[in-house]
Parts: structure tokens; C-alpha cells; sequence
């Protein structure tokens, strides 16, 4: 039995923007799809005296939230097997648990009672630093929330960070029969910077070294997916948010060091998640 999809709904737009986008997803990868919604009402709930057994207006809600949602996928996919289910517990905690059993976890950019003007509300921050298992945070604008561009982008870091995306990049390629736009950049040294031995390989080769090692055993499985190989002077960020406008889904990977119990997400991460043109998954390389 594949492992589900996971989206955490809360009944904003931010979470029915994700709801859609994760039915269309489940059909792709051929997983079932399921919906969640944390409401600690439902412990606190239990430690009250009953009045009558009539459900609790929080109750009522959040059962209309999670079926609500699941109708919606009904009408959108009405071949997908999905669940839905009310957890009670906080959302950031739910969903990290939800992740450990999922294919990935997909949340909106914001959420209910979000400040207006955050360009990526909590929960979805805290799920991308700290999650063991990929997370994809839906952004970006119509065309790269649509999957027009028939391009997933994959942010190619430094070794030992992007071993696990470079897979799931490839899994999403191939998926949406997309092309693979594997991106690495370089910078040049500063004047202070020893010089190069002549017989050394400049940057740009050795980025261009850097992809073609990292793809070569993911590719054996999968040999129908086209790759695009660029080399790129320039900041990460900046390539990277420049190129995200012209994808349906930005792949990062970030390492996780065990007993860290901060946010785990370089500078350049936080940054696309904040301002990307197109969905981005999180996808940790654990030691």
C-alpha cells in the first residue's frame, strides 16, 4: 500500500488552494490522498462535562472543515481514495506526525488568522525547517499553481544535501513526463582569494561535475525523463527565484542534524519559500 499524500486544511483559501493542488497530485503519483485538520478543541473537549450531547460549536466546525474538504476533492477526482480526519492536537505538531507516514506533507502558504502582508505563514515555515520527510509549500502564481510550464526545477546544493531531492525531483519529472531543470550556481573568488593551480578545474566545470554526479545513480531509474543541465553564474537565491517563475514546482534540499531542535533551513531556502513563483517542496537529507 503506497504511502498517502497528507494536506493540512483549516478551511482558508491558502488551504483549499492546497487541498486542489494535492488531488492533482495523489492522481499523479497514484497514492491516496489524506485530508487533516488539528483542533485542540477536540482534547480540551473531552475533559468537559457534557451538556446535553449536542457537538460543540468548534466541534461542528472542524468536522465542516475536513468534509468540506473532502467533498471538494470528490468533485475534483472522484477516483482518488481519500480520507479525512479531525486530530487533536496543534497543527505544527500534527502534521510533522502526519509526515512521518506520508509520501509528503502539503500545506498552504498561510493560514486562518494569519497576519495580512506574511508571505509564509507559520506552520508552513515550521514544517519545512523541521520535518523528516519532504514538505511542499503551495505558492506561487496561476500559471506555476496550474503546472503549465511542464518543468519541475531542482536547486542543486552542496554535496551531501541534495542526494534525497535529486530522487523526488526525478520521481515529479517524471510524473508530470516534465523536463528536469537540475540548476547549479557559482561564484567567482574575491581578489583576496588564492589563486586557481592552472591545472585545476574552474568553477563552472566543477558545478557542471556537481550535477552529473548527483544524478547519475537516480537516473538508472528512471531513463525517460529529459534533464536539463544549467550552470549559472550568480547568488543561488537569485538564480533560483528568476528560474521559479518559469516551473510548476521548485525542489530544495536541506540537511538535518539529529537533536537539532531549531528550524533547520539555509538562508537560501527561507528565502524561495518566501517569495518563489511556484509550489516549493523541502526535501531533508537526513545523516
Amino acid at each position: 500500500m503506497p504511502l498517502p499524500l497528507v494536506v493540512g486544511v483549516d478551511g482558508s483559501d491558502y488551504s483549499l488552494q492546497a487541498v486542489d493542488w494535492a488531488a492533482d497530485e495523489a492522481v499523479r503519483l497514484g497514492v491516496p490522498l489524506r485530508i487533516v485538520h488539528a483542533s485542540l478543541w477536540e482534547r480540551y473537549e473531552g475533559r468537559l462535562p457534557s451538556l446535553g450531547g449536542e457537538p460543540s460549536a468548534p466541534h461542528v466546525m472542524a468536522e465542516h472543515i475536513v468534509a468540506s474538504a473532502a467533498e471538494r476533492v470528490h468533485r475534483r477526482a472522484p477516483d482518488l481514495e481519500v480520507d479525512a480526519a479531525v486530530v487533536a492536537e496543534d497543527p505544527v505538531s500534527m502534521l510533522l506526525a502526519e509526515g512521518d507516514n506520508a509520501t509528503a506533507v502539503v500545506t498552504g502558504s498561510r493560514g486562518r488568522g494569519e497576519l495580512k502582508g506574511l508571505l509564509l505563514g507559520s506552520v508552513g515555515l515550521a514544517l519545512a525547517g523541521r520535518a523528516s520527510g519532504p514538505v511542499i509549500v503551495i505558492r506561487g502564481d496561476a500559471a506555476g499553481l496550474g503546472g503549465t510550464h511542464d518543468r519541475v526545477l531542482l536547486g542543486v546544493g552542496d554535496p551531501g544535501t541534495s542526494d534525497t531531492a535529486a530522487r523526488f525531483a526525478l520521481r515529479e519529472a517524471a510524473a508530470r513526463r516534465c523536463v528536469l531543470d537540475a540548476v547549479r550556481t557559482w561564484r567567482r573568488t574575491g581578489d583576496g582569494d588564492p589563486p586557481r593551480q592552472p591545472d585545476y578545474p574552474d568553477y563552472e566545470d566543477e558545478a557542471a561535475d556537481l550535477i552529473d554526479k548527483l544524478l547519475q545513480d537516480p537516473l538508472t531509474e528512471h531513463l525517460d525523463v529529459r534533464v536539463s543541465r544549467t550552470v549559472l553564474e550568480g547568488p543561488p537565491g537569485k538564480v533560483l527565484l528568476h528560474r521559479s517563475a518559469a516551473a510548476d514546482l521548485l525542489v530544495l534540499g536541506v540537511r538535518r542534524e539529529r537533536g537539532h531542535a531549531g528550524l533547520q533551513l539555509g538562508r537560501v531556502t527561507h528565502r524561495l519559500l518566501h517569495h518563489a513563483d511556484c509550489p516549493v517542496a523541502v526535501v531533508p537529507q537526513l545523516p
